[in-house]
């Protein structure tokens, strides 16, 4: 009977997990439907299914979590395979396999420290997507965060040349890679349709976490504002950028020693002593034995 239950839980775990990678990364895009015949009918039933599953885990959840998971999805970039419904998805459905494994771990010797590791467990897995997503989020904002001051420096330097402020902006979005071309992308769009630029700088701040992009932005806004030359600000911004990321190597650096020094006393130095010390103990022993 054990083995049994063993089995089950490993395929709905299984099944569980295939279906939590479906809807995380599953992203592609749909074909149109006047080409697809009967099968367009399909794909629109299966779309409205979606749809009301979404909009039913909308309901239940709370809506300051709304609001925290959308401005997560605004750091992390917005990935086409995550959004909001599926997500809100993925999390019962990560817990439940959570829930699966703890219950075959607990099953083999149900003592009190397995429930407590099993709800733990549990607890985890529900909270995976919302770890993945920040875990993104923060990888994204750090590459915004370092490629700032090269990229002001391009600026700076098309700037000089003669462009103006927005095409020396799509330059260095057309030559570079990255989340923070991407954004630039996205604020010269935003002025494309109509938006002003004032909002569409601020709108620049708010999709990212990093200070010195806000900075930035601000400094953008208020030499578009009392007409300041621009060529000035990306001078002295670039500038500031370049001693701020110095000094965040910096800081870095002079941390390693003391993010060193717990596995080097819990985890080296024992090792070490066990090695050098334990023949000259083995000897002693044999001599005063």
């Amino acid at each position: 009977m054990p083995s049994l239950i063993a089995i089950l839980a490993s395929l709905a775990v299984a099944g569980g997990f295939a279906v939590l990678v479906g809807i995380l990364v599953g992203g592609r895009a749909a074909k149109p439907i006047t080409d697809l015949g009967d099968a367009g009918l399909n794909l629109v039933g299966t779309t409205a299914a979606r749809v009301r599953r979404g909009r039913t885990m909308r309901e239940l959840a709370p809506r300051g979590y709304l609001g925290m998971l959308d401005r997560r999805l605004a750091l992390a970039g917005r990935p086409p395979a995550w959004t909001i419904d599926k997500i809100l998805i993925a999390k019962p459905l990560a817990g439940t396999a959570g829930a699966l494994l703890a219950l075959l771990w607990i099953s083999g010797d149900p003592v009190p420290t397995r429930f407590v590791l099993g709800a733990l467990l549990v607890v985890l897995c529900f909270f995976v997507p919302d770890l993945l997503l920040i875990s993104r989020g923060q990888e994204r904002q750090e590459k915004i965060q370092n490629a700032l001051a090269d990229t002001l420096d391009q600026m700076t330097i098309a700037v000089e040349a003669g462009l103006g402020f927005e095409a020396a902006m799509a330059k260095a979005a057309t030559n570079g890679k990255g989340p923070l071309a991407e954004e630039f992308i996205r604020t010269l769009q935003d002025m494309s349709i109509g938006r002003t630029r004032t909002h569409a700088y601020q709108a620049l701040g708010d999709r990212t976490s990093s200070s010195d992009l806000r900075r930035f932005t601000r400094s953008v806004i208020q030499a578009d504002t009392y007409g300041i030359a621009i060529a000035d600000v990306l001078r002295v911004q670039a500038g500031e950028m370049r001693l701020r990321r110095r000094q965040r190597a910096e800081e870095k650096a002079m941390k390693i020693p003391v993010k060193v020094l717990f596995p080097l006393i819990f985890c080296i130095l024992p090792v070490l002593f066990i090695v050098l010390l334990t023949p000259a103990v083995l000897s002693m022993i044999e001599a005063f034995s």
